[in-house]
């Protein structure tokens, strides 16, 4: 099922709500989906599209916080923080070590990989299989510990 639903009717409860801060997180996410769908040219976006929207916003709130926090900056840090709790709502759960490894082994098995040269099929198998529930750079280190 798509995202951008599910963000309309949390906008409406959070309208009625009055919740300022989820209100402001929401209308991000929306504009950010918006910009996606725009900038694709057909105006829908597929869920692995939203979602990789999703985590973009997700990884630049983390970012954020960082840079906040080694400021003093304790105010900034709680608007992303509460920003970054919305979107991870709309996240799938994200894969344990164990479920990753496997995985990977599954793929590198099937993919028939046995050294670092398939390392970029076997990534792109591999993040293809876990719907956006593990980070790139996660698959990435998996791959090369399984394939050294």
């Amino acid at each position: 099922m798509s995202i951008s639903p599910q963000i309309q009717v949390k906008l409406k409860e959070a309208m009625k709500a009055k919740d300022k801060a989820r209100l402001t997180a929401l209308r991000g996410i929306k504009s950010a989906l918006q910009l996606a769908a725009l900038d694709k040219n057909d105006g829908d976006l597929a869920l692995s599209e939203e979602l990789k929207v999703l985590h973009k916003l997700a990884k630049q709130r983390v970012d954020s916080m960082v840079i906040y926090k080694e400021q003093g900056r304790d105010d900034l840090f709680e608007i992303e923080a509460s920003e970054l709790e919305v979107i991870k709502e709309f996240l799938p759960e994200p894969m344990g070590e164990v479920e990753l490894k496997e995985l990977v082994t599954k793929v590198v098995s099937s993919e028939g990989a046995n050294s670092l040269k398939d390392m970029g099929r076997v990534i792109k198998e591999v993040t293809k299989h876990a719907e956006g529930r593990a980070e790139g750079k996660r698959i990435a280190q998996e791959v090369k510990s399984q394939l050294q």
